[in-house]
């Protein structure tokens, strides 16, 4: 039956590259433009195809640089800089959600197409720049037999790791390079079916509470509302006791955490939904409110999903809007805020975010590092491309940037690769 699927796979995406974006259409910031609902048969698919960097770097803006502070990673996600400035890297793959349709299946050979071949690390890898001329002295696994490891936070002499089904907890000493002893799990993370494995985590600025972002188990709810309990929310974990509550809910696959230090509010980037085409459904930038519904599966950006059954005119009616749209299925999955005046000038206060690139539409998004400018705690104008050139001018992928980290103390940003396995380095031109 595959083979078959497979076979006339390409005559199905033909049929679906109706799907055509506007280019007119303006899907950034506080109040995007959002056409109405266009279905096809098969959902617009494309994968930009790896190529490899080969002598080739990402670009960055002027008066910036950029290096391979790590290669032949595997799978790197996340980054987390230690108070001593080593640097620790998350690397592996999970979930377990097995097709549902055949448009799944064929959508999951596509999705294959853009990924790297490589196992899953299931580690946590350290690097040691000490001297901070992105040449690393020491690079060692750190903790390794993880369970498709992502999230990482850093309090009070303990590295917590969030794990697709877990966050653990290891003791620390400064300047350690390996951890063997076994972790202690502190809390549970909801875990059947995982859909949307990655489970996001950073920590509030008094360290007393883990946030984790728990995404959905299905699209829209086509595997029945009973599997997404706890799913499509945003935890707040204890982490004296274990203890957590749900913050948030109706946020579809919130991808990466981080605290804006200007407020010390907890903001999150969230992959929107698919299917209904092109530029439907905006991923975005957003903060998270106590108690606050942001609409899955029920509505999005003010529209109501005509898919999902049963109705809920209830929630819809409870729905608030995100704060910033990052524009369709861009796949944003890294975010970070600068922190102690960031790079200066134009790149002070704000937000850095990496842009995956989805397979949901036939010309591609994402890909990419951008920066969204703050004021007063808010975004404040329109992206900035802060790092590219993970596209070929043909649409091929050198690379996909997945988590995106500001070290104030040496004014670099780390961008973890995890299509060429690479771990970027940008700094200031000397």
């Amino acid at each position: 039956m595959i083979r078959t699927l497979l076979g006339t796979a390409a005559l199905l995406v033909a049929l679906s590259g109706c799907g055509r974006t506007n280019p007119e259409l303006d899907q950034t910031g506080p109040s995007p433009e959002v056409p109405e609902i266009r279905e096809t048969l098969l959902p617009s698919m494309k994968i930009a195809k790896p190529v490899g960097w080969g002598d080739q770097t990402p670009a960055v803006p002027a008066g910036f640089t950029v290096s391979a502070l790590a290669t032949e990673l595997q799978i790197p996600r996340q980054i987390l800089v230690l108070p001593n400035g080593d640097i620790l890297v998350a690397e592996g793959r999970g979930g377990n959600a097995p097709a549902l349709r055949p448009k799944d299946v064929i959508a999951g050979k596509i999705k294959k197409q853009g990924n790297t071949q490589v196992d899953s690390g299931d580690r946590i890898t350290l690097l040691r720049d000490a001297d901070n001329d992105g040449r690393p002295e020491v690079r060692s696994v750190f903790i390794d037999n993880l369970n498709a490891p992502y999230g990482l936070a850093f309090v009070d002499g303990y590295v917590y790791v969030a794990n697709q089904d877990a966050v653990v907890r290891f003791p620390y000493q400064t300047g350690q390079t390996r951890i063997t002893a076994p972790g202690q799990e502190l809390t549970r993370l909801p875990a059947a079916i995982n859909h949307h494995w990655t489970k996001a985590m950073t920590a509030s600025a008094d360290g007393m509470t883990l946030y984790v972002g728990i995404g959905s188990n299905s699209n829209v709810g086509e595997r029945g509302m009973a599997v997404e309990e706890e799913r499509a929310v945003i935890w707040a974990i204890d982490t004296r006791t274990g203890a957590h509550r749900t913050v948030a809910r109706g946020l579809r696959n919130p991808t990466a955490l981080a605290i804006e230090p200007g407020t010390n509010a907890l903001w999150t980037v969230v992959n929107e939904r698919d299917e209904i085409g092109p530029q439907a459904s905006p991923d975005y930038l957003t903060s998270v409110r106590e108690g606050a519904f942001y609409g899955w599966p029920w509505s999005y950006w003010g529209k109501v999903d005509p898919r999902v059954r049963p109705e809920n005119p209830d929630m819809v009616a409870r729905t608030i809007l995100p704060d910033y749209a990052l524009g369709s299925h861009v796949a944003a999955l890294g975010l970070s805020f600068a922190q102690d005046g960031g790079f200066g000038g134009a790149f002070s206060q704000g937000a850095f975010v990496g842009e995956h690139g989805s397979w949901n539409r036939q010309d591609l998004a994402g890909y990419k590092v951008v920066w969204i400018p703050f004021a007063n705690g808010r975004p404040s104008g329109q992206p900035v491309d802060f790092v590219t050139g993970f596209l070929t001018g043909d649409g091929k992928a050198r690379g996909r940037p997945v988590g995106v980290t500001f070290d104030p103390a040496r004014r670099i940003l780390l961008v973890a690769d995890d299509l060429s396995n690479t771990v970027w380095r940008v700094a200031p031109r000397r």
